[in-house]
């Protein structure tokens, strides 16, 4: 039973009692298993479009009439599970033993002229010693020097330029979005999900470059700081689906993972939006690749959007869809949904419900998804599956939402031959240029539970369904495949002496 004192805190959190004791209930009855129906390859599901077809989706973009184009890069979050590694391995030298040779602190201190942020002053000359390793350990991770560890991702510097340029992630994302994301006026329009308390780092980082940038690619960023809603936290409950009690005997409330973002991702006005993560940028020598495959992904986006709002209108102009006219149209547009969606819909004999069927599955937001071969690296996969109202649909899981006692779901995952490396692009109007209310479009049955600790004592939290996963499950969705090299994220601060970073 909840307190007078929990309401207080629930409402001042912006959130409601309603919602409160939706979430516990969802703790006790769980989430249901996505139904695979099979892994998206290029079989089925996966486009692999040739040469031709990449240069003729590149030329469409080009082409197109757009209302407004905005980059879209969450960026929540301090950098901590980056030096993961590194923390661990300070603890170590700080007892008094040296690390492993080999190790991620031994390799880190070993190639640490090698990173961006090296500076000499700072960490001096490397030395073979525990005392060396220490020192830089320190200096990169607390405030006796970079203090990264507390720091977000975006603010780090990931790569450095011959002509002594260093550039943080951010910095890259921006020298990104004036080349693909351009909109007709010269502006460039982000929108970068942030925490509040990291607000002033990512307007220094910013201050830093954005004159030289603007004068160097003549173009004119319009950047938006946006945080992810309190309101959007989900209650954390004990190994008895209770409401977790802190030390003051408040309920704890968590962040719902990226799924939250919807609400940020709704109040954008511009029509076509490219979602890509803040640590996945390279060194500017493969932006000419990462533009291109960025380019076709619009291009098809925008080629979908105009087929679907082609199928939209003529069936507005049907004066009788029973007809012999209206039957072969929504003929025409079921074949479409099949072939390019894998949409497949359940039999329907009565012609006005199968035509008002085909026209919700239409008018729907658009998203054309990259998926990467195969690697082995972490990340969420596309899938076919199948749909509470009996059709099927493109989705991508994550293996927690893969039931892996069902051999059916095992094999499929197994199988499966390519990977999410999250490179997103949004059509987020309809074809009669209003906005799509995007939260109308989330499936809640997609979120997932997992286990956590507070103070050393185990709780269970809420995950609301992921932005890419439930959050666009009643999207129109493509997938297209891009090459490995479009692909450069930086999980662990190692991945920085990556060919590509370097």
């Amino acid at each position: 039973m909840l307190e007078e004192k929990d309401i207080r805190q629930i409402e001042e959190r912006g959130s409601s009692v309603k919602t409160v004791e939706e979430q516990v209930e969802r703790f006790k009855k769980g989430f249901p298993w996505m139904k695979i129906v099979a892994p998206a390859t290029p079989e089925r599901g996966i486009q692999v479009l040739t040469p031709a077809e990449e240069e003729a989706a590149g030329k469409y973009y080009e082409g197109a009439s757009v209302n407004g184009k905005c980059k879209f890069v969450p960026a929540s979050g301090a950098a901590s599970r980056m030096f993961k590694d590194l923390f661990s391995g300070l603890d170590t030298l700080r007892s008094g033993t040296d690390v492993a040779p080999g190790s991620p602190a031994a390799r880190f201190a070993e190639h640490i002229k090698e990173f961006a942020f090296y500076d000499r002053d700072l960490f001096g000359e490397p030395e073979n010693t525990p005392d060396y390793r220490k020192t830089v350990l320190e200096r990169t991770l607390t405030d006796d020097g970079l203090n990264y560890g507390a720091k977000p991702k975006g603010v780090i510097r990931f790569h450095r330029y011959g002509d002594g340029e260093v550039r943080t992630a951010f910095a890259e994302h921006l020298v990104e979005a004036q080349n693909y994301m351009r909109n007709s006026d010269g502006t460039a329009n982000i929108v970068v999900t942030i925490s509040p308390e990291h607000r002033q780092l990512f307007e220094e980082a910013y201050a830093l470059v954005r004159d030289t940038y603007e004068k160097r690619y003549g173009v004119k960023y319009n950047i938006t700081f946006t945080y992810q809603d309190k309101a959007t936290d989900t209650v954390a409950v004990d190994l008895e689906n209770r409401p977790f009690r802190t030390e003051t005997d408040s309920m704890l409330f968590r962040p719902a993972g990226h799924g939250a973002l919807i609400y940020n991702l709704n109040n954008i006005t511009e029509e076509i939006v490219s979602i890509k993560n803040i640590d996945n940028v390279a060194n500017e020598r493969l932006l000419p690749v990462t533009a291109k495959y960025k380019k076709v992904l619009l291009g098809k986006c925008l080629e979908l959007r105009d087929r679907i709002f082609g199928y939209l209108r003529e069936l507005d102009a049907c004066a009788d869809v029973c007809s012999e006219e209206g039957r072969a149209l929504c003929g025409r547009i079921e074949t479409f949904l099949d072939k390019e969606l894998c949409i497949r819909l359940p039999e329907v004999s009565d012609c006005t419900e199968r035509a008002a069927m085909l026209r919700r599955k239409l008018n729907r937001p658009v998203r054309v998804c990259g998926m990467v071969k195969n690697q082995g690296e972490p990340g969420g996969g596309p899938f076919v599956i199948a749909e509470k109202d009996g059709s099927t649909s493109l989705q991508i899981l994550e293996s927690v939402q893969i039931n892996m006692s069902d051999e059916h779901a095992k094999a499929a995952l197994s199988s499966a031959t390519h990977f999410n490396p999250v490179d997103l692009v949004c059509c987020l109007h309809d074809y009669k240029g209003q906005p799509f209310n995007l939260l109308e479009h989330v499936d809640n049955d997609a979120g997932f539970i997992s286990s956590k600790s507070y103070q050393g004592r185990e709780l269970k939290a809420l995950e609301l369904p992921g932005l890419w996963n439930g959050s666009m499950s009643d999207w129109n969705t493509m997938f297209v495949e891009v090459p490995l090299e479009t692909f450069n994220p930086v999980k662990v601060v190692l991945d920085l002496l990556r060919p590509a970073h370097q």
